[in-house]
């Protein structure tokens, strides 16, 4: 399903420069778009697209600080030593959000604009799903491993 929803986002996001393609007018209009989604129908995707991703990293950076893995997103990135499935752990905890993400926003936008946007779709659920997702478990990885590390040495909070 991971690779399913990457291919879609990227199919979109080729669409999407394809069909509007890349100028300031359509620069502009983005983020008007953008800012514009936080009031009127379907708000609540703002509080629960961003909260499915804090329950799912909270699970995965709390098994990254038993397990003794280094901070996720910069291991995953800039870490040679560590294996390349890092990234693709970050995927697939979040595939199935960022893809209700699309989903609720092609339902937005089509309710709002009576358009559509791929790629406008795309960077919104990106923003709400797999940003939060990548924030929040870095944070819970080095809170729960300074907490092992108290616990294990005996000091206490």
């Amino acid at each position: 399903m991971t690779w399913v929803v990457v291919a879609l986002a990227l199919a979109l996001v080729g669409w999407g420069f394809f069909k509007h393609g890349l100028s300031t007018e359509v620069h502009q209009r983005f983020w008007a778009d953008i800012f514009g989604r936080t009031d009127g129908p379907m708000t609540f995707r703002f509080f629960l697209q961003p909260t499915m991703a804090a329950i799912a990293a909270v699970h995965d950076g709390l098994r990254d600080a038993r397990s003794g893995h280094k901070a996720f997103f910069w291991t995953a990135l800039w870490d040679p030593s560590q294996p390349a499935g890092r990234l693709r752990e970050g995927l697939t905890a979040t595939a199935r959000i960022m893809l209700l993400g699309i989903a609720m926003d092609v339902l937005y936008q089509h309710q709002v604009f009576d358009r559509f946007y791929p790629a406008e779709a795309v960077m919104i659920a990106i923003l709400l799903a797999v940003v939060p997702y990548f924030i929040v478990r870095w944070l819970v990885e080095l809170v729960a491993r300074r907490k092992l590390r108290h616990a294990n040495t005996g000091d206490g909070p």
